[in-house]
């Protein structure tokens, strides 16, 4: 199996899902603001590929509120230094936020954020590498290729419920 794609629908839209071989290779959003890289997508498949159908079933595990992390095979493409990138973006646990200035100071360089962030807006795995957990230096969101409200609404999504203090007004 080579190149492919299947689509989906999802609370933030419909998402198209790009595979080779085994591994998920993109994940985009409708209306991404960053084309693909990829010089093709191949054909579109049903959603019952198998990788497809484990990407969906985890996906939709996380709009229900049931994942936290995603198991699945992952092949972003691109440099060197994005795929740090991306590898640090997996370990931002769910409901938490990072800067952008805070990833290059675990990359080794403080002075790197304006580089991070344009790896992160190259992330070709949206959600399942979650960019949407960068904020910018005052914790305000910035650019999100999928668009704000997109990124607002995962934020959201994460966040965990209000404790009950036992008031009823």
């Amino acid at each position: 199996m080579g190149v492919r794609h299947a689509v989906a629908g999802s609370p933030v839209g419909d998402l198209t899902l790009v595979a080779d071989g085994t591994a998920l290779v993109g994940l985009y959003f409708d209306g991404h603001k960053r084309e693909p890289r990829l010089t093709s997508l191949g054909p579109r498949v049903a959603g019952t590929d198998p990788t497809f159908a484990a990407a969906i079933s985890q996906l939709t595990e996380y709009f229900a509120g049931e994942r936290r992390d995603f198991d699945l095979e992952l092949a972003p493409r691109g440099s060197n230094f994005e795929r740090k990138v991306w590898g640090l973006l997996t370990k931002i646990p769910y409901g938490e936020k990072r800067t952008y200035g805070e990833l290059a100071a675990e990359l080794g360089d403080p002075g790197a954020a304006q580089a991070v962030g344009n790896a992160n807006g190259w992330n070709p795995i949206s959600i399942v590498v979650p960019c949407h957990r960068v904020v910018g230096a005052s914790g305000g969101l910035t650019g999100y290729a999928g668009g704000v409200e997109r990124k607002r609404f995962l934020l959201s999504l994460e966040e965990p419920p209000a404790e009950d203090d036992g008031r009823l007004f």
